[in-house]
Protein backbone atom coordinates (compact mmCIF):
# COMPACT_ATOMS: atom_id res chain seq x y z
CA UNK A 1 0.00 0.00 0.00
CA UNK A 2 3.17 2.05 0.76
CA UNK A 3 4.90 2.87 -2.40
CA UNK A 4 8.36 1.95 -2.03
CA UNK A 5 10.63 5.80 -2.79
CA UNK A 6 12.61 5.18 -6.07
CA UNK A 7 15.72 6.82 -7.82
CA UNK A 8 16.73 7.23 -11.35
CA UNK A 9 19.36 4.12 -10.73
CA UNK A 10 19.07 0.72 -12.66
CA UNK A 11 16.12 -0.55 -12.72
CA UNK A 12 15.65 -4.69 -12.22
CA UNK A 13 13.66 -6.44 -15.15
CA UNK A 14 11.45 -9.35 -15.78
CA UNK A 15 9.68 -10.91 -18.55
CA UNK A 16 5.76 -10.09 -19.38
CA UNK A 17 3.04 -12.51 -20.77
CA UNK A 18 4.35 -11.59 -24.36
CA UNK A 19 8.45 -11.26 -23.78
CA UNK A 20 8.49 -7.98 -23.62
CA UNK A 21 10.68 -6.97 -20.54
CA UNK A 22 9.21 -5.10 -17.86
CA UNK A 23 11.09 -2.97 -15.66
CA UNK A 24 10.42 -2.33 -12.06
CA UNK A 25 11.76 0.84 -10.17
CA UNK A 26 14.91 -0.19 -8.15
CA UNK A 27 13.69 -0.23 -4.31
CA UNK A 28 15.01 2.30 -1.79
CA UNK A 29 13.43 1.75 1.23
CA UNK A 30 12.47 -1.39 1.90
CA UNK A 31 10.06 -1.91 4.74
CA UNK A 32 8.64 -5.48 5.73
CA UNK A 33 4.86 -5.93 5.43
CA UNK A 34 4.89 -6.62 9.04
CA UNK A 35 6.51 -4.17 10.56
CA UNK A 36 5.08 -2.01 13.29
CA UNK A 37 5.69 1.09 10.83
CA UNK A 38 3.95 -0.54 7.75
CA UNK A 39 1.70 -1.89 10.12
CA UNK A 40 0.35 2.49 11.02
CA UNK A 41 0.87 3.40 7.45
CA UNK A 42 -1.48 0.71 5.86
CA UNK A 43 -4.20 0.96 8.70
CA UNK A 44 -4.28 4.53 8.08
CA UNK A 45 -4.10 4.34 4.57
CA UNK A 46 -6.80 1.59 4.19
CA UNK A 47 -9.17 4.01 7.34
CA UNK A 48 -8.65 6.68 4.92
CA UNK A 49 -10.29 4.53 2.00
CA UNK A 50 -13.07 3.55 3.92
CA UNK A 51 -14.41 6.89 5.22
CA UNK A 52 -14.66 7.61 1.36
CA UNK A 53 -16.01 4.72 0.26
CA UNK A 54 -18.96 5.42 2.74
CA UNK A 55 -19.16 9.19 2.31
CA UNK A 56 -20.17 8.19 -1.18
CA UNK A 57 -22.30 5.52 -0.47
CA UNK A 58 -25.38 6.78 0.09
CA UNK A 59 -27.34 3.90 2.12
CA UNK A 60 -24.04 4.47 4.37
CA UNK A 61 -24.87 8.08 4.81
CA UNK A 62 -28.67 7.67 5.10
CA UNK A 63 -28.43 4.71 7.96
CA UNK A 64 -25.87 5.96 9.99
CA UNK A 65 -27.04 10.19 9.63
CA UNK A 66 -29.98 10.90 8.12
CA UNK A 67 -32.31 8.79 9.16
CA UNK A 68 -31.42 9.36 13.02
CA UNK A 69 -31.38 13.11 12.41
CA UNK A 70 -34.91 12.77 10.64
CA UNK A 71 -36.31 10.82 13.52
CA UNK A 72 -35.42 12.98 16.03
CA UNK A 73 -37.01 15.68 14.85
CA UNK A 74 -40.24 13.49 14.13
CA UNK A 75 -40.06 12.14 17.21
CA UNK A 76 -39.30 15.94 19.01
CA UNK A 77 -41.96 17.37 16.58
CA UNK A 78 -44.77 14.59 16.69
CA UNK A 79 -44.38 13.16 20.39
CA UNK A 80 -42.04 15.49 22.10
CA UNK A 81 -43.99 18.01 23.99
CA UNK A 82 -46.88 14.70 25.32
CA UNK A 83 -43.51 12.76 26.71
CA UNK A 84 -42.32 15.92 28.32
CA UNK A 85 -45.61 16.82 30.20
CA UNK A 86 -46.39 13.10 31.11
CA UNK A 87 -42.52 12.57 32.28
CA UNK A 88 -42.13 16.09 33.20
CA UNK A 89 -38.55 15.59 31.84
CA UNK A 90 -37.78 17.39 28.65
CA UNK A 91 -38.31 14.81 26.07
CA UNK A 92 -34.76 15.81 23.49
CA UNK A 93 -32.83 14.37 26.66
CA UNK A 94 -34.17 11.08 26.15
CA UNK A 95 -34.15 10.79 22.71
CA UNK A 96 -30.87 12.49 21.72
CA UNK A 97 -28.77 10.58 23.01
CA UNK A 98 -31.51 7.44 22.04
CA UNK A 99 -30.54 8.52 18.26
CA UNK A 100 -26.59 8.87 18.38
CA UNK A 101 -27.01 5.05 19.44
CA UNK A 102 -29.10 4.09 16.26
CA UNK A 103 -26.56 6.29 14.57
CA UNK A 104 -23.77 4.14 15.51
CA UNK A 105 -26.13 0.86 15.51
CA UNK A 106 -27.43 1.39 11.92
CA UNK A 107 -23.84 2.53 10.34
CA UNK A 108 -22.56 -0.19 11.78
CA UNK A 109 -24.98 -2.45 10.08
CA UNK A 110 -24.26 -0.39 6.71
CA UNK A 111 -20.40 -1.06 6.75
CA UNK A 112 -20.94 -4.79 7.59
CA UNK A 113 -23.06 -5.24 4.51
CA UNK A 114 -20.44 -3.27 2.62
CA UNK A 115 -17.77 -5.60 3.86
CA UNK A 116 -19.64 -8.09 2.44
CA UNK A 117 -19.84 -6.99 -0.91
CA UNK A 118 -16.39 -6.38 -0.65
CA UNK A 119 -15.94 -10.16 -0.10
CA UNK A 120 -18.08 -11.39 -2.60
CA UNK A 121 -16.29 -9.10 -5.43
CA UNK A 122 -13.06 -10.28 -4.38
CA UNK A 123 -11.60 -7.27 -3.41
CA UNK A 124 -10.83 -8.00 -0.31
CA UNK A 125 -8.61 -11.58 -2.18
CA UNK A 126 -6.99 -8.57 -3.99
CA UNK A 127 -5.93 -6.81 -1.13
CA UNK A 128 -4.87 -9.65 1.16
CA UNK A 129 -2.01 -10.86 -1.77
CA UNK A 130 -0.61 -6.99 -1.53
CA UNK A 131 2.56 -6.77 0.06
CA UNK A 132 0.12 -5.16 3.30
CA UNK A 133 0.41 -5.84 6.98
CA UNK A 134 -2.32 -8.42 7.56
CA UNK A 135 -3.77 -6.77 10.65
CA UNK A 136 -4.17 -3.48 9.21
CA UNK A 137 -7.17 -4.06 6.99
CA UNK A 138 -9.73 -5.52 10.31
CA UNK A 139 -7.69 -2.87 12.10
CA UNK A 140 -8.72 0.24 10.09
CA UNK A 141 -12.28 -0.76 9.39
CA UNK A 142 -12.75 -0.59 13.45
CA UNK A 143 -10.89 2.24 13.29
CA UNK A 144 -12.96 3.93 10.58
CA UNK A 145 -16.28 3.14 12.45
CA UNK A 146 -14.82 5.39 15.19
CA UNK A 147 -13.96 8.05 13.28
CA UNK A 148 -17.73 7.79 11.82
CA UNK A 149 -19.52 6.80 14.84
CA UNK A 150 -18.21 10.17 16.70
CA UNK A 151 -18.77 12.53 13.76
CA UNK A 152 -22.38 11.02 13.58
CA UNK A 153 -22.75 11.72 17.26
CA UNK A 154 -21.07 15.36 16.85
CA UNK A 155 -23.91 15.80 14.22
CA UNK A 156 -27.06 14.46 16.15
CA UNK A 157 -26.22 16.18 19.61
CA UNK A 158 -26.14 19.17 17.42
CA UNK A 159 -29.43 18.67 15.62
CA UNK A 160 -30.47 18.26 19.49
CA UNK A 161 -29.25 21.76 21.01
CA UNK A 162 -31.35 22.96 18.20
CA UNK A 163 -34.46 21.52 19.55
CA UNK A 164 -33.22 22.58 22.98
CA UNK A 165 -30.82 19.63 24.43
CA UNK A 166 -27.45 21.11 26.93
CA UNK A 167 -24.99 20.14 28.57
CA UNK A 168 -26.82 20.81 32.06
CA UNK A 169 -24.15 19.14 34.36
CA UNK A 170 -21.17 20.96 32.45
CA UNK A 171 -18.78 20.76 29.54
CA UNK A 172 -16.64 17.76 30.88
CA UNK A 173 -19.41 15.39 31.68
CA UNK A 174 -21.07 16.41 28.49
CA UNK A 175 -17.76 15.43 26.96
CA UNK A 176 -17.96 12.44 28.50
CA UNK A 177 -21.23 11.54 27.65
CA UNK A 178 -20.10 11.99 23.83
CA UNK A 179 -17.57 8.78 23.88
CA UNK A 180 -20.77 6.59 25.32
CA UNK A 181 -21.90 5.80 21.58
CA UNK A 182 -17.97 5.40 20.19
CA UNK A 183 -17.77 2.62 23.75
CA UNK A 184 -21.42 1.05 22.83
CA UNK A 185 -20.73 1.70 18.71
CA UNK A 186 -17.31 -0.19 19.18
CA UNK A 187 -19.18 -3.53 20.74
CA UNK A 188 -21.62 -3.21 18.00
CA UNK A 189 -19.20 -3.00 15.31
CA UNK A 190 -17.36 -5.92 16.53
CA UNK A 191 -20.56 -7.87 16.59
CA UNK A 192 -21.03 -7.12 12.84
CA UNK A 193 -18.04 -7.84 11.60
CA UNK A 194 -17.56 -10.90 13.19
CA UNK A 195 -21.23 -12.03 11.85
CA UNK A 196 -20.68 -10.08 8.49
CA UNK A 197 -17.87 -12.53 7.76
CA UNK A 198 -19.31 -15.41 9.22
CA UNK A 199 -20.93 -16.99 6.19
CA UNK A 200 -21.62 -15.56 2.44
CA UNK A 201 -25.10 -17.42 2.28
CA UNK A 202 -26.77 -16.53 5.51
CA UNK A 203 -28.43 -13.04 6.09
CA UNK A 204 -27.01 -12.93 9.84
CA UNK A 205 -26.29 -8.76 9.25
CA UNK A 206 -29.85 -8.67 7.75
CA UNK A 207 -31.15 -10.35 11.04
CA UNK A 208 -29.10 -8.26 13.08
CA UNK A 209 -30.71 -5.01 12.01
CA UNK A 210 -34.32 -6.75 12.53
CA UNK A 211 -33.15 -7.18 16.54
CA UNK A 212 -31.63 -4.03 16.22
CA UNK A 213 -34.89 -2.54 15.65
CA UNK A 214 -36.78 -4.23 18.14
CA UNK A 215 -34.32 -2.54 20.25
CA UNK A 216 -34.97 1.02 19.02
CA UNK A 217 -38.54 0.36 20.12
CA UNK A 218 -38.29 -0.96 23.19
CA UNK A 219 -35.68 1.37 25.20
CA UNK A 220 -35.56 4.18 28.26
CA UNK A 221 -35.12 6.90 25.75
CA UNK A 222 -38.90 6.88 24.58
CA UNK A 223 -40.32 6.93 27.81
CA UNK A 224 -39.11 6.07 31.15
CA UNK A 225 -38.79 2.48 32.23
CA UNK A 226 -42.09 2.05 34.83
CA UNK A 227 -44.14 3.31 31.41
CA UNK A 228 -43.79 -0.02 30.02
CA UNK A 229 -45.47 -3.17 31.40
CA UNK A 230 -44.54 -5.03 34.36
CA UNK A 231 -43.11 -7.98 32.74
CA UNK A 232 -41.22 -5.93 29.91
CA UNK A 233 -39.53 -3.66 31.96
CA UNK A 234 -36.36 -5.41 32.89
CA UNK A 235 -35.74 -6.12 29.22
CA UNK A 236 -35.75 -2.67 28.85
CA UNK A 237 -34.04 -1.53 31.57
CA UNK A 238 -30.62 -3.82 31.20
CA UNK A 239 -30.90 -3.96 26.98
CA UNK A 240 -27.52 -1.98 25.77
CA UNK A 241 -29.44 0.69 24.43
CA UNK A 242 -31.35 1.67 27.52
CA UNK A 243 -28.05 1.38 29.29
CA UNK A 244 -26.31 3.87 27.34
CA UNK A 245 -28.84 6.37 27.36
CA UNK A 246 -30.00 6.23 30.78
CA UNK A 247 -25.53 7.01 30.92
CA UNK A 248 -26.01 9.57 28.84
CA UNK A 249 -28.95 11.46 30.46
CA UNK A 250 -27.10 11.19 33.75
CA UNK A 251 -24.34 13.22 32.22
CA UNK A 252 -26.64 15.90 30.32
CA UNK A 253 -29.53 16.32 32.07
CA UNK A 254 -28.69 14.77 36.14
CA UNK A 255 -29.22 11.67 37.15
CA UNK A 256 -28.03 8.39 38.23
CA UNK A 257 -24.47 7.56 35.84
CA UNK A 258 -22.56 4.71 37.82
CA UNK A 259 -25.24 2.37 37.56
CA UNK A 260 -25.96 2.58 33.80
CA UNK A 261 -22.58 3.54 32.76
CA UNK A 262 -21.25 0.27 34.48
CA UNK A 263 -23.83 -2.03 32.66
CA UNK A 264 -22.80 -0.06 29.12
CA UNK A 265 -19.50 -0.90 29.61
CA UNK A 266 -20.13 -4.41 30.38
CA UNK A 267 -22.15 -5.21 27.35
CA UNK A 268 -19.52 -2.99 25.12
CA UNK A 269 -16.28 -5.17 26.59
CA UNK A 270 -18.17 -8.47 26.45
CA UNK A 271 -19.50 -8.09 22.72
CA UNK A 272 -15.57 -7.00 21.81
CA UNK A 273 -14.16 -10.28 24.01
CA UNK A 274 -17.11 -12.39 22.68
CA UNK A 275 -16.55 -11.62 19.05
CA UNK A 276 -13.11 -10.24 18.22
CA UNK A 277 -11.64 -13.93 17.75
CA UNK A 278 -14.55 -14.74 14.98
CA UNK A 279 -14.31 -11.66 13.86
CA UNK A 280 -10.29 -12.04 13.20
CA UNK A 281 -10.92 -15.65 11.83
CA UNK A 282 -13.63 -15.41 9.73
CA UNK A 283 -12.02 -12.19 8.01
CA UNK A 284 -8.97 -13.80 7.21
CA UNK A 285 -11.02 -16.67 5.73
CA UNK A 286 -12.76 -14.09 3.61
CA UNK A 287 -9.60 -12.29 2.28
CA UNK A 288 -8.40 -15.92 1.57
CA UNK A 289 -11.30 -17.51 0.05
CA UNK A 290 -13.68 -15.76 -1.90
CA UNK A 291 -17.10 -17.16 -2.41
Amino acid sequence: MTAPKTTGGPASAASGTSGTPVTFPEVTDPRAENSPAAFVSHTLLQTQRLLLRWIRDPSTMVQAIVYPALMLLMLWSVLGISITRATGTPSIFGTAPMMTIVGAMFGSIASGLALRQEWASGLLSRFWVLPVHRASGLTSRLLAEAVRIMLTTVLIVAVGFALGFRFDQGILPGLLMMLIPLLLGLGFATMVTALAVASAKLPLVELLSLFATLLLFFNSGFVPTNAYPTWLQTFVENQPMSCAIDAMRGLSLGGPVAEPLIKTVIWSVGAILLFAYPAVRGFRRAAGTPP
